[in-house]
């Protein structure tokens, strides 16, 4: 067996990211190598300090440096409010809407039992913890309108009704099918404000 190169294995090491190809992480790693040394060492110490100093938040479960990241820190913040979302760029998304000023929970996924993520996979026991710490009075529940966003909304909804809390459900101001992530900022805001309670 001959042994991968250091060029095969930036290409592979590059295909991991979301929609790169064969052909695009090539691209990448003859740019890096060649126009853009000191972008591959600038990029290489990112990702290595990146990797040593982010954890997940005590609180929110997104990252950040500290135990408890400042946005759960802050007093201005809607504590009784509490946002399920799938992805950390979900929760920027929510923030670009300035429609929204209560706390956060990052799931870091969705239920898809073909990809084998169930509750257990996405920690739903830490979730209901941070839901039910007695401060919470509404859950809003704003995964993405796919199949998997809406069954991980719907069995979720079940476990938060069944601890006594409020729970709505973002409007699909947004298309059937899309994600926040990719939303503007204007859908966002009317999806947040047409909510409803989810049962």
């Amino acid at each position: 067996m001959t042994p991968t190169s250091s060029l095969e294995e930036l290409i592979e090491a590059l295909r991991c990211l979301p929609g790169v190809g064969p052909k695009s992480a090539q691209r990448m790693a003859y740019h890096l190598l060649q126009r853009d040394r000191n972008g591959a060492e600038r990029l290489a110490r990112g990702i290595d300090q990146a990797l040593q100093t982010l954890h997940h938040c005590a609180r929110c479960n997104n990252y950040t440096e500290a135990e408890v990241c400042e946005r759960c820190l802050s007093p201005r913040r809607d504590a009784s409010q509490l946002c399920i979302v799938e992805m950390p760029v979900d929760a920027i998304s929510m923030e670009q809407a300035h429609a929204y000023n209560g706390l956060y929970y990052v799931l870091m996924g969705r239920l898809s039992p073909l990809d084998g993520i169930g509750p257990k996979e996405l920690a739903f026991s830490r979730l209901l913890e941070r839901a039910t710490d007695g401060v919470v009075r509404e859950v809003i529940l704003a995964t993405n309108f796919t199949n998997e966003g809406e069954a991980t909304a719907h069995y979720l909804s079940e476990l938060l009704h069944a601890r006594g809390l409020r729970v709505s459900r973002i409007a699909r101001g947004l298309p059937v099918g899309g994600e926040l992530e990719f939303s503007d900022a204007a859908t966002v805001a009317q999806a947040l404000r047409e909510r409803r309670e989810f049962v």
